[in-house]
């Protein structure tokens, strides 16, 4: 019998420790975590450049954002949007994208997205974290409106959930993902799973619900701003002597009319961990506000886990009406519509 070869080590390096909660130390954990668990497959050696030369470059790009493309041509166009030629300013990398884009961007277009276009959302990403468990055993690690892409065809499909969250161990403790978006368990470094997801998820839907990150919770001074009618929420003095004072900022948004400074992360996080969850205004259906609370417990263990809310009666419901979302989609960030839009959802 041959004697298996030991595999040579993935040469990574480091990451910059502006992304971790904990400083470099953090970060270089991480990185020893994922470079052992890389040196345990069988990879034959071109497996292992490209391998190498992929997570090096995704280190090098980081988090993707809308303002760091420049447009340098177009490079074809088809039902799903047109698919131009860009550089990526701070990394130099050229790169192909597709128009259609995540719901962050339909987000920054429409102000706030009807209950009904995030009831088949929610469908999608239960369905899609359902596979990553149950295929692939894995969870995502970093669920938020960037990572849920969609397209003129009314596709929606999970992205991002990355090298890293397939090669570590989904009970882990590493802060793989955005922050802001984090359970309180990730936050306070405990052992988590695939409920850090559900809230995550729950966050989200608030968030894309209300039109601006929804911690701190909106008033119900700008609860009636954003939505143009008294809201339920949480007191505002109407006596202009002597108002009210109001929570602190929170995370900065091109959404929503807060004008609150920005929280600091720190501060942020101690909110997350210490206050109370963030709710749906009572605006909104009683099923999806119910959905959202039982994504939204900060104890993991009462936390609704994925066959429950599969289950819930606002999945049900949103799985029941017809819902034109690729038209909402189009209509909203400016796409031609194809003419037999398909409405999947998933992966």
């Amino acid at each position: 019998m041959q004697k298996r070869r030991k595999p040579e080590p993935i040469q990574l390096n480091p990451i910059p420790d502006g992304n971790t909660i904990n400083g470099s130390g953090a970060a270089e954990t991480n990185l020893e975590a994922l470079q052992k668990k890389l040196e345990e497959l069988e990879l034959d050696e071109q497996q292992r450049k490209r391998l190498e030369a992929f997570l090096t470059q995704k280190q090098k790009v980081g988090e993707l954002k809308d303002d760091d493309m420049e447009k340098i041509c177009e490079l074809g166009a088809g039902n799903g949007g047109v698919v131009f030629k860009v550089s990526h300013r701070p990394s130099g990398l050229v790169m192909a994208r597709k128009d259609g884009g995540s719901l962050d961007q339909s987000l920054k277009k429409a102000g706030k997205i009807p209950e009904q276009i995030l009831g088949k959302v929610s469908i999608a990403v239960i369905k899609g974290l359902s596979y990553l468990r149950e295929k692939h055993k894995i969870m995502h690690r970093d669920v938020k409106p960037s990572n849920i892409l969609v397209n003129s065809r009314g596709e929606i499909k999970l992205c991002d959930f990355g090298v890293s969250g397939q090669l570590i161990d989904s009970m882990a403790n590493s802060f793989v993902g955005t922050r802001s978006y984090m359970s309180p368990e990730r936050l306070q470094g405990t052992h988590y799973s695939v409920q850090s997801d559900i809230w995550s998820m729950g966050l989200s839907l608030v968030e894309m619900a209300v039109g601006r990150f929804p911690i701190p919770p909106p008033d119900s001074c700008e609860l009636e701003m954003i939505f143009g009618f008294p809201v339920e929420g949480d007191a505002c003095s109407s006596d202009t002597t002597s108002p009210k004072p109001r929570p602190p900022g929170r995370p900065g948004s091109s959404c929503g009319p807060d004008s609150r400074p920005p929280m600091a992360i720190f501060e942020l996080l101690d909110y997350i961990v210490n206050e109370p969850p963030p709710k749906l205004p009572g605006i909104f259906g009683a099923e999806f506000q119910d959905f959202v609370n039982k994504c939204l417990i900060k104890n993991p263990t009462d936390r609704a886990d994925l066959k429950q809310l599969m289950v819930h009666q606002f999945i049900k419901q949103s799985e029941a009406e017809e819902v034109d979302f690729a038209g909402w989609l189009c209509s909203t960030i400016g796409l031609n519509q194809p003419v037999t839009p398909t409405h999947s959802v998933g992966m």
